[in-house]
C-alpha cells in the first residue's frame, strides 16, 4: 500500500472537524456555503471510507490492519488509529448514512435551528472516531464528540416534544458517560493500560486476584455502551427520543446505536476471546440473554405502536437484540451472519425514517405531526436574506412512490424473501443450527423470537400502512420533493444490491470475522511494526 493511502487512516476524523470549525467563522445568512461545504465533505468521506476499505481487502486477501500512528509515538504510548475490513465496513455505512441524511435534510431541516452543519460533521467526527481509535481513552473522547452533537441535533428544530426527549437524552448519556469513566479507571487499575492491543496482550495475564475486578471493570464499561445499543432494561429512552428527532437526524442515529454493537464486538473478541485464559467468553451469556430479552421488548413495542416513529424506534431495539444474542452465541458464523443483518437492518431503518415525515404531513399521524414541523424563524437565518426558493419541486405520483418506498421497507424490515433482511435472518438461523451435538434451549428461543419478531413487524407495517396510504381519507395530497426523493431512493437501492451481491458482501463479511476473532493479528500490528510515512504504519 502506498504511503498516501495510509495516511487516509486520519482523514474521516481530521476532514469533517476542519470543516465543522470553518463552517462556523460564517453566519446563518451564508446557508448555501455552508450546505455546500457539507455536501463536499460528506461526499468526500464516501470516497475516502470505499478507498480505506478496498486497502483492508485487496483482492480478497489476507493483510494486516492498518495502522496510523500520529506523531510515530509507538504503542502502547502514542495515539494509533487502527482500520481492519470490520472498521472500514463501519466507516463506509457511517459515510453512506451522513450522505444520505444530509441530502435529505437540505429540502428544508438545516433551516430549522443554527449551526446544523457543524453539529452533523461533528457527529460524523465522532462516530467515525469511535470505529478507528486503538485505545479506550480515545473511545471515550470520540464517544463524547457523538453525543454532544447529538444533544445539539436532537434539539435541533425547537418544540415541546423535542425539549421534553433531549433532555432526557442528555440525562440519561451524561450518567453513562460515568460509568464509561468507572469502567475505564477499574481496567487501567488492573492492567496498566487502556491500549486495546497491548490489553490484548496483557489480559491473559492478569492474577486471579485481580480477575474480578478487571471484569467487573468490563462489565461497567460495557453496559455504558448497552445503553447506547439499546438493550433492555437500558432502552426506554431511544424509541422517544428518535421519534422527537428530525427525520433526517433519525436517519443518522440508526448508526449510533449501532457503535455500541461494534465497540462490544471489538473488545470481547480482542479481551475476552479464545486467547484471554481464564477471562474468556465471560460475558457472552449476558448478551445472549439480554438480547432475547430486548427481540422481546421490541416486538411487543411494535406490535403496540400507533405511530411510525414509534414503530420504527422499537424495531430499532428488535435489530439491537438480534445482533446482541448472535454476539452471545460465540460461533464466528454467526457473527458474520449478524454483521451481514447490522448492514442491512441499519440501512433500511434509515430509509424508513426518511419515508415517516412526508407519510406523515397528511394529517392522520399525530406524533410525526407533532415533531415534523421545524421551526423556521427569522433569528436563525439573518433578517437581511431573502428567503430561497424551495429545494426541488413536487413529484408526480408521490403516493406511488411512498407506497412502493413503504412496501420495499415493510419487506426488508419483517425479513421477508427474497431482500436482504431475509438473507441476514435466513444465514443467522443457519449458523445456529449448525454446530456440535444438540442445540441448547436459548438458541431455539433466538430463532423463534427472529421469527415471531418478524411476523410481528409485517402485522405493524401492513396495519400502519393500510391506515396512512391505502384508505381514502380527506387529508391532504402527499408531496415529495425530489431533494427527499433522492436519499431514500439511493438506501433502498443499497439494500436491493445487498441482496444481488449478497454472496460477494458475504464473503467479505467473513473475512472481516475471522480477522477479527484473530486477536494475534491485531496486537502484532499494532505493537510490533515500526513507524513510517511520518506516523503510518503500513501492512
Amino acid at each position: 500500500m502506498s504511503g498516501w493511502a495510509a495516511h487516509l487512516a486520519i482523514a474521516p476524523i481530521l476532514l469533517p472537524l476542519v470543516v465543522s470549525a470553518a463552517t462556523l467563522l460564517f453566519d446563518e445568512r451564508r446557508r448555501k456555503l455552508k450546505r455546500w461545504m457539507s455536501f463536499a465533505t460528506t461526499g468526500a468521506l464516501l470516497a475516502i471510507a470505499i478507498a480505506l476499505l478496498r486497502a483492508t481487502d485487496p483482492y480478497g486477501v489476507a493483510a494486516a490492519p492498518l495502522v496510523y500512528r500520529l506523531g510515530d509515538w509507538a504503542a502502547p504510548f502514542g495515539i494509533v488509529l487502527v482500520v481492519d475490513r470490520l472498521s472500514a465496513l463501519m466507516l463506509l455505512l457511517t459515510s453512506i448514512l451522513g450522505f444520505t441524511s444530509l441530502f435529505y435534510a437540505l429540502a428544508r431541516w438545516d433551516r430549522a435551528g443554527p449551526r446544523f452543519h457543524a453539529l452533523f460533521l461533528l457527529l460524523l467526527m465522532g462516530v467515525n472516531g469511535a470505529f478507528l481509535t486503538g485505545d479506550i481513552f480515545n473511545l471515550f473522547v470520540f464517544f463524547e464528540v457523538l453525543l454532544a452533537a447529538s444533544y445539539g441535533l436532537v434539539l435541533h428544530g425547537s418544540g415541546t416534544t423535542r425539549a421534553k426527549a433531549g433532555l432526557h437524552y442528555v440525562a440519561i448519556n451524561v450518567a453513562t458517560s460515568l460509568l464509561f469513566l468507572i469502567g475505564v479507571s477499574l481496567i487501567y487499575s488492573v492492567t496498566g493500560t487502556l491500549n486495546m492491543a497491548d490489553l490484548a496482550a496483557r489480559v491473559p495475564l492478569v492474577p486471579r486476584e485481580d480477575l474480578m475486578l478487571l471484569e467487573g471493570g468490563a462489565a461497567i464499561l460495557g453496559t455504558a455502551f448497552l445503553v447506547k445499543a439499546g438493550m433492555w432494561p437500558l432502552c426506554f429512552w431511544l424509541p422517544s427520543t428518535y421519534a422527537a428527532a428530525a427525520p433526517p437526524v433519525a436517519a443518522m442515529f440508526s448508526i449510533l446505536s449501532k457503535v455500541g454493537i461494534y465497540v462490544i464486538l471489538r473488545l470481547t473478541t480482542l479481551l475476552f476471546g479464545d486467547g484471554a485464559g481464564r477471562a474468556a467468553d465471560f460475558a457472552d451469556e449476558w448478551m445472549l440473554f439480554g438480547g432475547l430479552a430486548t427481540i422481546l421488548y421490541g416486538t411487543l413495542g411494535v406490535l403496540s405502536s400507533q405511530t411510525l416513529v414509534r414503530l420504527a424506534g422499537h424495531y430499532v431495539l428488535i435489530s439491537t437484540g438480534i445482533l446482541l444474542a448472535a454476539l452471545g452465541t460465540g460461533r464466528p458464523t454467526v457473527v458474520a451472519a449478524a454483521l451481514f443483518y447490522l448492514v442491512s437492518s441499519t440501512l433500511a431503518v434509515s430509509a424508513f425514517y426518511l419515508i415517516i415525515e412526508p407519510i406523515g404531513r397528511g394529517g392522520e399521524d399525530e406524533a410525526v405531526q407533532a415533531i415534523a414541523e421545524p421551526v423556521f424563524e427569522d433569528e436563525y437565518i439573518g433578517a437581511l436574506e431573502e428567503e430561497e426558493d424551495e429545494i426541488g419541486i413536487a413529484i408526480p405520483a408521490t403516493i406511488a412512490v411512498l407506497g412502493g418506498g413503504f412496501i420495499f421497507c415493510a419487506l426488508l424490515l419483517s425479513g421477508l424473501p427474497p431482500l436482504s433482511g431475509f438473507i441476514a435472518k435466513f444465514t443467522i438461523i443457519d449458523g445456529l443450527l449448525k454446530g456440535d451435538g444438540s442445540v441448547p434451549a436459548a438458541v431455539w428461543a433466538l430463532i423463534t423470537l427472529i421469527i415471531l419478531s418478524g411476523l410481528a413487524t409485517v402485522v405493524a407495517m401492513t396495519r400502519a400502512g393500510i391506515d396512512l396510504i391505502w384508505t381514502p381519507t380527506e387529508r391532504p395530497q402527499l408531496q415529495l420533493s425530489i431533494v427527499e426523493a433522492i436519499p431514500i431512493g439511493i438506501l433502498l437501492a443499497l439494500c436491493l444490491a445487498l441482496m444481488v451481491q449478497a454472496g460477494a458482501v458475504m464473503e467479505y463479511i467473513e473475512r472481516a470475522a475471522r480477522t477479527l476473532g484473530d486477536a494475534a493479528l491485531y496486537t502484532s500490528a499494532v505493537l510490533d511494526a515500526p513507524g513510517a510515512n511520518g506516523g503510518a504504519v503500513l501492512p
